[in-house]
């Protein structure tokens, strides 16, 4: 069963919108865990301080470093209340308490990990949470595209964390 924490309604004026995970080791990088190279699973984030005026998210994953910044990962509808996205988020269109994932950049729902190909350089990936002040009727299993479309005039802030990764060596005989 997938838990949500809860947050509080009040919030400090001087602190800023930020998100955090336990995914990107203290070197900048991805936890192979969380990558197509093990687990592949979604990992766990946090996040703290929305702006003002907040009432729900969405989230991206994306690769930077891909010719078409491909995104790993499509969230919407997450209600303000929701503080933290736990680990291991399986790929179904909604969730509880009405957040719904879209395709990511292989038409599939839900968490794709970092993937470069093997022996490719370093890629970078950023996950963006977006603060809305409103969140719009939004279609099922659409794209990164046409979720930032639909959000665009919403958004409030956006809260940024970037890790790295690099394919492990396949090991031969």
């Amino acid at each position: 069963m997938v838990e949500f924490a809860m947050a509080s309604t009040s919030q400090q004026n001087d602190a800023r919108f930020i998100i955090e995970t336990d995914a990107i080791q203290d070197n900048g990088f991805f936890d192979p865990r969380y990558t197509c190279d093990i687990d592949n699973s979604s990992p766990h984030l946090r996040w703290s301080n929305p702006p003002e005026g907040t009432v729900g998210y969405a989230l991206l994953a994306e690769d930077l470093d891909h010719p078409k910044q491909i995104s790993h990962w499509v969230i919407f509808n997450i209600p303000v209340v929701v503080q933290h996205l736990p680990a291991g988020i399986p790929p179904q269109e909604a969730l509880p308490n009405g957040i719904r994932q879209g395709l990511n950049g292989w038409g599939k729902l839900g968490y794709a990990g970092p993937c470069p190909p093997p022996g490719n350089t370093i890629h970078r990936y950023r996950l963006r949470l977006l603060a809305l002040r409103a969140l719009p009727e939004i279609r099922q299993r659409l794209n990164r595209e046409e979720l930032l479309q639909a959000i665009e005039p919403f958004i409030i802030e956006t809260a940024t964390i970037e890790g790295r990764y690099q394919r492990m060596m396949q090991i031969a005989g």
